[in-house]
């Protein structure tokens, strides 16, 4: 049976990029990646959203300690859902660490996946560029967010996150550059990976990882 071509063939992927001298060195530096894909969207998105503009350590004892306010009796193993989120009132996420403006981000996340802005069932139709403008639509979703989506919740193949910053400097690093590339010379320099530039990214922020 032929694989999804708008989810990762980790392989089909890695014989592609072996044909790049650059890759294959770090193809053959490093592990192979792994992927899953998400089952909970809001989850994923809410993540991203706690997660901007902190360190992995503080923005995940925040992460923990919001799951936690809808834990009351120490039994709920699930992430909340929307409506739990949107009937929430803004000095409730402030106890667990969360901003007042990250909160009106999770509340308007919550809304538009209760009022169907956000239909996660129709993303496995959606084309990047479909989806990418769905989820624009919520208050503190940019591209960065957006691009993370695509490539750890939805596996997406093609996602070249020339917004990052770990990304810029793994670009700077494998082509021997003197400063950090714009997108447009990202996209060119990048050019020979199309079709599968996620596994490339993947391998990108392994290379700058230490």
């Amino acid at each position: 049976m032929k694989k999804n071509s708008r989810t990762v063939d980790l392989e089909a992927s890695l014989a592609h990029l072996r044909k790049d001298e650059r890759l294959r060195r770090l193809i053959q530096k490093h592990t192979k990646p792994e992927l899953r894909k998400t089952r909970n969207a809001f989850q994923s998105l809410a993540e991203s959203i706690i997660y901007q503009q902190l360190s992995s350590k503080a923005a995940g004892t925040i992460y923990k300690r919001f799951v936690a306010l809808y834990d009351a009796d120490g039994t709920q193993k699930k992430f909340p859902l929307p409506v739990e989120v949107l009937n929430s009132p803004v000095d409730l996420l402030r106890t667990a660490g969360v901003s007042n403006q990250k909160a009106s981000y999770l509340i308007d996340l919550a809304r538009r996946f209760e009022d169907g802005t956000i239909t996660p069932r129709l993303f496995a139709s959606m084309t990047d560029e479909e989806i990418s403008k769905h989820l624009i639509q919520v208050k503190g979703i940019g591209q960065w967010t957006v691009d993370m989506f695509l490539i750890f919740a939805l596996n997406r193949p093609d996602i070249l996150p020339v917004g990052d910053l770990a990304i810029q400097k793994a670009f700077q690093r494998l082509f021997k550059l003197r400063q950090l590339p714009s997108a447009k010379r990202m996209q060119q320099l990048a050019a020979g990976w199309r079709g599968h530039r996620t596994v490339a990214c993947l391998y990108l922020w392994k290379s700058v990882d230490n």
